[in-house]
């Protein structure tokens, strides 16, 4: 992809940058949304442009139940028409993962066969992917660029320069239900075995692989279809 694309949105992020993304991409932009702490400011977002843009789910059959409550809830209040619901291929499951417990020795390759693999399947056809991470999240997600090209597609983070205050302020604005797990101390949610209560504004994915230098699942720092480390939480 061209990256003289830059030059269309530049300036521009939250609703004034995923509205023109929308139009202009329509039918081959792809929202990922995990339905976690943060993500109905997002899916709000895009609802008021296309209630029936494409978002994929992965369902990776870890995710609390709290979870899939709360995405059934965002879709029906929102309206979203598009959400694609992705399982890991059942073959890999078996071959690498058949009593479900390998996060517990290898939380990389687990994220993979749950995460990276289907995604990778998920997002074909698509030359562009929309997410909702934030630079105030720290680590490797600190330099995020509203605009980027990996593997070929176009990738966008239109809540990138968000700050607490403003996720906030917007799901306030909007009336927006939160996540339960956020009400018992959960700052970033993910699959249940690998995510504990914690965090803060400062560091709100400390409660993400707790005690471990992981701190990415990997489905967002690929280049062609090849996981690339994230920093580890020693470096910072």
């Amino acid at each position: 992809m061209d990256r003289s694309i830059f030059e269309s949105y530049a300036g521009l992020e939250g609703e004034q940058l995923l509205g023109p993304i929308l139009r202009d991409f329509a039918g081959k932009a792809a929202v990922v949304s995990s339905f976690g702490a943060e993500s109905a400011v997002l899916l709000h977002m895009v609802a008021q442009v296309d209630k029936a843009t494409p978002v994929i789910f992965l369902d990776t059959g870890k995710h609390f139940w709290e979870t899939l409550s709360y995405r059934a809830k965002l879709i029906d209040r929102l309206g979203l028409t598009g959400v694609r619901i992705i399982t890991p291929d059942e073959g890999d499951l078996a071959a690498q993962d058949a009593d479900g417990t390998l996060h517990k020795t290898n939380a990389d390759a687990c994220c993979h066969i749950r995460k990276t693999l289907p995604l990778q399947k998920a997002l074909e056809g698509f030359d562009v992917t929309i997410s909702g991470r934030k630079r105030y999240h720290g680590a490797a997600r600190a330099t995020l660029d509203f605009l980027s090209i990996a593997d070929g597609r176009l990738k966008v983070e239109p809540l990138a320069g968000f700050s607490a205050l403003d996720i906030a302020g917007y799901m306030k604005a909007h009336d927006l239900p939160a996540h339960p797990l956020t009400e018992i101390g959960y700052f970033s949610i993910g699959c249940e075995p690998c995510t504990q209560a914690g965090g803060d504004a400062a560091d709100p994915r400390a409660g993400r692989w707790a005690g471990s230098a992981k701190t990415e699942c990997g489905i967002h720092w690929t280049h062609n279809g090849q996981t690339i480390a994230a920093p580890s939480r020693s470096a910072h």
